[in-house]
């Protein structure tokens, strides 16, 4: 077991794109296509957004032991920084994170390291930046040995990331496949691990950043965390392989059967999201015609969990109004009803139980 691994520039690591690999990146290429050509159709991407960067926050925060509902998850709101618990707030966080690199992303078209530096920021609510001091060590969660040793001074992390920043950004230093260059990427982040705390959900991040900034996703609606959470101890494994045997061909493999998977496995989801929004629609405009509107759906599909406070907000309605319309949705079975504490939830339940499955 190799505790000190000589982390190589990526560019430097040769001929690794063998048969089996090209063959895997054509399949994940074809499934992240489908994905990405779907949610071109849809006429508001920022629905998806909304509930999708909140399942990836949550599966990535579970690989971390950060464990919340969908329940806790749906309750809380960042916005006015309402959380049912500290998990929630943090798988909140992370979404927040999600958004704000892709915005920057989208504006820029660069994936820096001022911005993955913004994210740890914001995933972890400090301002520590790369790590300066040594002593960090990875352990086996189980027994407690160590077994990878990341760099330990902070010249060396600022080299290893600005090299990192660079293969990033400049797509003349080497020709592999992009996908192939996102589990590279993620390899070497999770190698030099430069924070001291959240360099998983951070490097999970700059996968999602990384294919958006390649234009091979739209919106960073990808549910990729969802593959890994599942098969978390083949990840950890495989992460550290590469360290020890410096063949890459197993890692690469895995990650890109996890963007197939996930781009199948989300694909579903949308359009079982697109087919529950459709039946809605139809059923509002049928029994409650005066009260549809696409504000209003978009509200029904953005929080799972609605209140009153959403409605007025975003519908530009008194409160009084809002009430009215909830507990109409209610009696047509749209919502249900559920109290907290002093306040009433509306839960969208088909859509509830789509994630909760």
């Amino acid at each position: 077991m190799t505790t000190h691994y000589q982390i190589t520039p990526l560019e430097q690591l040769g001929d690794i794109e063998t048969k089996q690999v090209l063959k895997a990146t054509a399949k994940a290429h074809q499934a992240l296509g489908e994905l990405k050509g779907l949610a071109v159709t849809l006429p508001n991407q920022y629905l998806l957004l909304a509930t999708l960067s909140l399942q990836e926050a949550k599966e990535s925060s579970e690989i971390e032991n950060i464990i919340t509902t969908q329940d806790d998850l749906y309750r809380s709101h960042y916005p006015s920084q309402q959380f049912t618990s500290h998990s929630a707030k943090e798988v909140h966080s992370y979404a927040k994170a999600l958004e704000m690199g892709y915005e920057t992303v989208k504006k820029t078209g660069l994936l820096t390291n001022n911005t993955i530096i913004e994210i740890q920021r914001i995933i972890e609510n400090n301002d520590a930046g790369f790590r300066k001091q040594g002593g960090t060590k990875l352990r086996n969660q189980q027994t407690q040995e160590v077994v990878y040793t990341p760099p330990q001074t902070a010249d060396e992390i600022v080299e290893l990331m600005s090299e990192l920043e660079a293969f990033i950004n400049n797509d003349e230093l080497s020709d592999y496949d992009d996908l192939v260059k996102m589990a590279l990427i993620h390899h070497q982040f999770e190698s030099i691990h430069p924070f001291y705390d959240g360099n998983g959900r951070t490097g999970r991040i700059v996968n999602i950043l990384f294919l958006s900034k390649q234009n091979l996703l739209g919106t960073p609606i990808l549910y990729l965390s969802r593959y890994l959470n599942r098969n978390k101890a083949e990840y950890y494994q495989l992460l550290q392989q590469v360290r020890d045997t410096n063949n890459w061909q197993p890692w690469l493999l895995y990650m890109l059967r996890a963007l197939q998977v996930t781009s199948q496995d989300t694909l579903k989801t949308i359009k079982a999201i697109m087919a529950l929004m459709q039946k809605h629609k139809q059923i509002i405009k049928t029994q409650l015609p005066k009260l549809y509107s696409h504000e209003l759906i978009n509200n029904l599909f953005i929080h799972p969990y609605t209140k009153v406070e959403f409605l007025v907000s975003e519908l530009g309605v008194h409160r009084n109004t809002a009430s009215k319309y909830l507990n109409q949705l209610v009696e047509i079975g749209v919502l249900t009803k559920h109290k907290l504490g002093k306040d009433n939830y509306y839960l969208n339940t088909e859509l509830f139980n789509l994630f909760a499955s």
